[in-house]
């Protein structure tokens, strides 16, 4: 079997790199050349680990190449990203663009499956382009909808053993998809149609996202009145029935910090709460900002000198080099236009270099620095003592214990 992934991202090339490690033989699709070179030298253009060694086999014993085109192949995949546009709005042009890229290879029997997160119908509209371009395919493609469910971070396991929800626009086309995954997926793969495996990726994220709104509320709340959070949710999840998770800056990523605003931008007087809990998030990084700001103004003011702020971590989540819609990545932004030539050193240990931002060692940085800024959980960074000496605002807690 040969199957085609359009898109080499976070969630494209690892999933390509497992399917070719399970015998199937994989083109994958980049527009971005750079991309395409590195995959075929066998270097991971991103963080995951022990993704690497199983790109270099996979290349190395031909189940994997990579392009800028498509070819002709069994299956083809949809596999980019999904942003917003405007006031939220979702925005489908990467997808349709693919699509698009695909139609002319496309023939009788083949499969076509999105994995990119989308608005509710984008699978039937993808279909309809489809056949509005080759009306001869209609009834003898099969078409589906399959979300990802990954962890960055712990992309081997969680492609091979999470449950998978699969819908097709009809019944043989569900099937077809499940036959497929079956190849490397060990979990449970849930028939459904493709509007409700669509909605279901957004309910997922939007959930998760409610629910970290809550512990960021909590956290804002507990500052006011000098209680500490951390201990707080400790003692409240000792309760059978109550599970809060962990507060911190905002919430990032291309899911969590996005997919809510599919459904609150479609049914703007329905979801209120996913709406609310959108509100919330995004408030909580310029929470945090203007904390650090005032404990700049407040040095400055006692000591009679600018401060040297350590901002510690730009990725959206502990452990990977992923800066998308990274909450942190916006508060040092926001910091540093308002401090008026401050002093500030940035920390980001996952990412060699940053086009914007001048990167510092973790340790050099903490160690010098007046005011320390922990923003993103870094395991290393929890090798740090706590200094007395030092003003530290942890935002993620680093040092809760």
């Amino acid at each position: 079997m040969k199957v085609c992934f359009m898109g080499l991202g976070y969630i494209g090339l690892p999933t390509a790199i497992i399917a070719a490690k399970h015998g199937i033989e994989v083109v994958g699709v980049d527009i971005n050349p750079q991309v395409v070179e590195a995959t075929n030298a066998g270097h991971l253009h991103i963080v995951e680990p022990g993704m690497e060694a199983l790109l270099q086999e996979v290349v190395g014993n031909g189940q994997l190449t990579a392009s800028t085109t498509p070819e002709e192949s069994d299956a083809f995949f949809i596999v980019v990203p999904t942003p917003f546009k405007g006031e939220h709005e979702p925005d489908i042009s990467f997808v349709e663009s693919a699509t698009n890229m695909v139609v002319p290879f496309l023939k009788e029997g083949n499969m076509f499956v999105i994995e990119s997160t989308s608005p509710i119908g984008t699978t039937e509209k993808m279909a309809q382009l489809i056949f509005s371009e080759r009306p001869e395919l209609k009834g003898k493609i099969f078409i589906a909808y399959c979300p990802e469910r990954v962890l960055p971070g712990n992309v081997i396991y969680e492609l091979t053993h999470n449950d998978r929800v699969i819908g097709g626009i009809d019944e043989a086309s569900t099937k077809k998809a499940q036959e497929f995954y079956a190849n490397f997926v060990t979990g449970n793969l849930h028939a459904t149609d493709c509007k409700t495996a669509e909605m279901c990726k957004l309910v997922e994220n939007s959930c998760r996202d409610s629910q970290i709104a809550f512990a960021n509320e909590l956290s804002i709340i507990c500052d006011k009145v000098g209680i500490n959070v951390w201990e707080l949710i400790n003692l409240a999840n000792k309760h059978p029935r109550v599970n809060i998770l962990q507060p911190g800056c905002g919430v990032g990523g291309h899911c969590i910090a996005v997919d809510p605003y599919f459904i609150s931008t479609s049914f703007p007087k329905d979801a209120r709460m996913i709406g609310t809990a959108r509100e919330v998030n995004n408030y909580k990084a310029d929470w945090c900002a203007e904390k650090v700001h005032n404990a700049m103004l407040r040095f400055e003011l006692e000591r009679k000198r600018k401060p040297l702020v350590a901002m510690m971590g730009l990725a959206f989540k502990p452990d990977i080099d992923d800066l998308r819609e990274s909450p942190a990545k916006y508060i040092v932004t926001k910091v540093m236009q308002s401090g008026n030539n401050a002093n500030i050193m940035v920390v980001e240990p996952n990412i060699k270099e940053h086009k914007v931002f001048k990167l510092s060692d973790y340790k050099t940085a903490y160690e010098q620095a007046d005011i320390a800024v922990f923003l993103t959980a870094h395991t290393i960074f929890k090798e740090l003592e706590w200094r007395n000496d030092k003003v530290i605002l942890d935002f993620c807690g680093i040092f809760k214990k």
